[in-house]
């Protein structure tokens, strides 16, 4: 990666998504999450390993409530992670969203066929990279902000 020595022209020019490699990705997309958070009175600490299945903590300025999260490059849920108190951190439509694992999946069970289908019942998962609109109407309250 370039190295800028010289920033008395200003910044370099904003990060092309598409031209990072995964685990840039997965920075870039814990920064953006964690910005949104702090909105919400979140600290958040990314943990150099999957600590219980979590990528980052998120603790709340109130020190009783702190979140586990797996960080996703799209909606995601998962039979490794249930009833694990996980929470998923997604991007979807333009916009951010954390929701507990386990309640993701009773959505998906009200709004979606995921459960059905073969990627669920045999390999045990199931992603997209756009959720339908009946989804994503469910998933509102668990917005946190524009991707």
């Amino acid at each position: 990666m370039k190295q800028v020595d010289d920033l008395s022209s200003g910044l370099p020019p904003q990060v092309e998504y598409a031209h990072l490699n995964a685990k840039q990705k997965e920075i870039y997309n814990f920064q953006k999450v964690a910005a949104l958070l702090a909105d919400h009175g979140f600290n958040c600490i990314k943990l150099a390993d999957d600590w219980q299945g979590a990528d980052f903590l998120a603790y709340h300025f109130d020190g009783d409530t702190t979140l586990k999260v797996q960080l996703k490059g799209r909606a995601n849920i998962d039979k490794k992670y249930l009833e694990r108190g996980l929470h998923m951190a997604f991007p979807a439509a333009g916009d951010w969203y954390v929701i507990e694992h386990d309640a993701l999946v009773e959505l998906c069970r009200e709004h979606t066929n995921w459960l059905n289908t073969g990627s669920w019942t045999e390999r045990g998962g199931y992603s997209v990279a756009s959720p339908s609109a009946a989804l994503l109407t469910a998933l509102a309250p668990f917005r946190l902000g524009p991707a």
